[in-house]
């Protein structure tokens, strides 16, 4: 099993900086992309930036500037630095990633339980 633990959410004012925290751990091969997705109240559940394993990062247009997404490959971490907040951002943060888990098997998705984040305007 693989286990995904967000922590760093919270309330924030507009203007603000969060940093989120993605701990991944379990039966664990490799990891292939790690990524945070969002979903605000009544909004599907949306990118906001994606880290490959080689480094490749994409990000949402709605955050490019603002966020960045980085890796601890050696500590299975990943984070998600976000600065300048808007009240558009409130949402709850999921982190993502693509798990190998057995030497001939393809990544399976898992998802974090997802973090709080609130930017009050």
């Amino acid at each position: 099993q693989v286990q995904l633990v967000e922590s760093g959410g919270g309330l924030v004012q507009a203007g603000g900086s969060l940093r989120l925290s993605c701990a991944a751990s379990g039966s664990i091969l490799s990891i292939d992309t790690m990524g945070w997705y969002r979903q605000a109240p009544g909004k599907q559940r949306e990118l906001v930036a994606v880290s490959a394993s080689r480094g490749i990062t994409n990000y949402a247009d709605s955050v490019k500037g603002r966020f960045t997404i980085s890796r601890d490959n050696a500590k299975k971490l990943v984070y998600l630095q976000m600065d300048s907040l808007k009240p558009e951002d409130t949402a709850v943060y999921y982190c993502n990633a693509v798990v190998v888990t057995s030497p001939f098997g393809r990544g399976s998705d898992y998802w974090g339980q997802g973090t709080q984040v609130t930017v009050s305007s």
